[in-house]
């Protein structure tokens, strides 16, 4: 059995899609609507640039969603593979809402402007330069909250993403990661200050989430066709109401994605199939489990190469 999964922010690059773009006109199409329903050149940005508009968060999750949309619609409507056989459908983070989209909860338009919306709402939570996210290598989810626990008079700090096996994110205000990198130093706890300009994923975000809140509540989400892998619980979701709400405490909790893969692993499955910009799930899917088999696609190629 297999699994779709959808990658999150971070794996966006200027002229992404162009391949699909240049050679399908149901792309040129949902392009086109894309542009419409964001009211401005958001096919420019992507396949024009320039890097740092691109990057804007606001810009970003719209982006790489509509690329993991038109890539799946592909494979669907061009080739004629049916990627909602899948037992399960995930995607980190912003992924989430790819995954929803493609499986039927949310339209395209609605999912590009809620994404809209999402990132704006997420990038000016916190004011820039006043928060940011650390990622520490070869640790356990274990050791980090024992650090937490230990040092909580001197910092505050949170897991923002639990990724692999030895691959954790956390969040927090500048002042509180500068003093935790000190403590990670004297522990010998590898880590790198990532180029990100919030704190995504902890209670800082609690703006992002009083403004998801309303805008999920305006929404009617549709009886998908698949099973869900929720970042906030990592177990399967399959009804409308439990999506709503998980969708709003996805923005202050921690990403379960090494989790997620392992309880999708658990239930039979050994072939995951990432859809959309970058090769990042898939690399971080390798690191959990290496027997399984990934099928990373973003090129023509790719999907000629696709077997379900």
């Amino acid at each position: 059995m297999f699994s779709v999964i959808f990658p999150g922010q971070g794996s966006q690059i200027v002229g992404m899609g162009k391949e699909f773009y240049d050679k399908f006109d149901l792309v040129k199409g949902l392009f086109k609507e894309a542009d419409e329903t964001l009211n401005y050149s958001i096919s420019k940005l992507i396949l024009e640039g320039p890097k740092e508009e691109l990057d804007l968060t606001a810009n970003t999750q719209p982006a790489i969603f509509l690329i993991s949309y038109s890539i799946f619609n592909v494979i669907k409507k061009e080739f004629n593979i049916d990627l909602n056989k899948a037992k399960y459908f995930a995607g980190h983070s912003l992924g989430e809402y790819s995954a929803l989209s493609c499986a039927g909860y949310l339209n395209f338009a609605e999912t590009l402007k809620i994404l809209r919306i999402r990132g704006d709402a997420m990038q000016n939570s916190v004011p820039k330069g006043e928060g940011g996210m650390v990622a520490v290598l070869g640790s356990t989810v274990e050791v980090i909250e024992k650090i937490f626990k230990d040092n909580e008079n001197k910092f505050i700090a949170q897991i923002a993403n639990d990724n692999s096996e030895g691959q954790i994110v956390l969040s927090g205000k500048t002042q509180d990661l500068e003093k935790l990198i000190e403590v990670l130093k004297e522990n010998s706890i590898k880590n790198i200050k990532l180029p990100v300009s919030a704190p995504f994923h902890c209670s800082l975000m609690n703006k992002a989430t009083e403004i998801m809140t309303e805008e999920l509540n305006k929404i009617s989400f549709s009886d998908g066709s698949n099973k869900l892998i929720s970042n906030v619980t990592a177990e399967a979701i399959s009804n409308s109401e439990d999506l709503k709400s998980l969708l709003i405490k996805q923005i202050e909790n921690r990403v379960r994605w090494r989790e997620s893969v392992l309880n999708i692993i658990n239930n039979d499955v050994d072939h995951f199939i990432e859809i959309g910009p970058g090769k990042v799930l898939s690399g971080l899917v390798k690191r959990i489990n290496r027997e399984v088999k990934i099928n990373t696609i973003n090129s023509l190629e790719d999907i000629e190469n696709l077997k379900i």
